[in-house]
């Protein structure tokens, strides 16, 4: 298995990934960061798990210029609670390059957001809906965006958040690299694919098993016993 040590990463994200205890890379890491690193489209096939948001987020840190106002990168997700996991995880990698991510998500006051977006964050971390309220609002403006990653497309697929992820698309420059993750790859993500990226790489990962293939699984429903006091 490849070491981080070999492929030409900055001593500032060394640091960060050994202080993060990252030694070895994961199948998906391994296949994805050198790709990544040379601007390639990728499309990504891996189960949650598998290490999939530093198979991205290395290279997207990587290329940010932290002397820059602007933000550079966007990364969509589908729910909430995956912006803030994404955005803590990006935050790790680049503590020591100064580059910093902001989680932008529903349900969290907007005005909040818009305060924390005048501390000029690198990375944008968002759900497809907020996102759209802050790009109509001008309190976003993705003009700048180098690198957009899709994280877990087929949930958002799932949660009727295509035609958002379309309009936030269009709306990012074209001369941009695009990566995309998804565990399944249903029709309507390939044509997104299409429409979208620049003739992308496809790495698929196989999932591992879950239990041993031999093994019979059975359950046993019993009644819910009410204890009083």
């Amino acid at each position: 298995m490849t070491t981080f040590y070999e492929i030409g990463l900055s001593q500032p994200i060394l640091k960060a990934i050994s202080k993060m205890g990252f030694e070895e890379m994961t199948p998906i890491q391994e296949q994805t960061i050198p790709l990544a690193l040379h601007e390639k489209d990728i499309i990504g096939q891996a189960q949650t798990g598998t290490g999939k948001t530093a198979a991205f987020g290395i290279p997207i840190i990587e290329k940010i210029n932290p002397e820059e106002e602007a933000i550079q990168s966007l990364v969509v997700t589908p729910t909430r609670e995956l912006a803030i996991q994404v955005a803590e995880e990006l935050n790790k990698i680049g503590q020591f390059k100064g580059v910093r991510a902001l989680p932008v998500y529903g349900g969290q006051d907007i005005r909040v957001q818009i305060g924390a977006l005048k501390n000029r964050p690198k990375i944008i971390v968002a759900t497809p809906g907020r996102l759209l309220d802050h790009m109509q609002r001008k309190t976003i403006r993705l003009q700048q965006i180098k690198i957009v990653t899709l994280d877990e497309a087929d949930e958002m697929l799932n949660m009727g958040f295509l035609e958002d992820v379309e309009a936030i698309l269009r709306e990012v420059p074209e001369e941009r690299q695009t990566l995309l993750f998804s565990a399944t790859m249903p029709k309507p993500i390939q044509n997104l694919a299409q429409q979208f990226m620049k003739n992308p790489v496809m790495i698929s990962i196989k999932p591992k098993e879950v239990t041993v293939p031999d093994t019979e699984q059975i359950y046993m429903e019993v009644p819910l016993l009410m204890m009083t006091v």
